[in-house]
């Protein structure tokens, strides 16, 4: 198997990204596969989660998140 090119791919990126973008949010991420799941329990009145997303879809639920603010109202 060839040696993994030091520039990371464009799903690694965008994975970077969610994740970055979701500890801004207080979001946990945790990763299954090609699947993810998003936590959030701080300044919520009940935990907020979402399993089983593709990484599109994760990026959908932040970025409409990160619209709304942190309150997420």
């Amino acid at each position: 198997m060839p040696p993994r090119s030091a520039n990371p791919s464009a799903a690694d990126e965008r994975e970077q990204h969610l994740r970055a973008l979701a500890d801004k949010l207080l979001f946990t991420v945790e990763k299954n596969g090609s699947r993810f799941t998003l936590l959030r329990t701080a300044d919520v009145s009940r935990p907020v989660r979402r399993e089983g997303l593709s990484l599109k879809q994760a990026e959908e639920m932040l970025a409409t998140w990160k619209l709304r603010g942190l309150g997420g109202g």
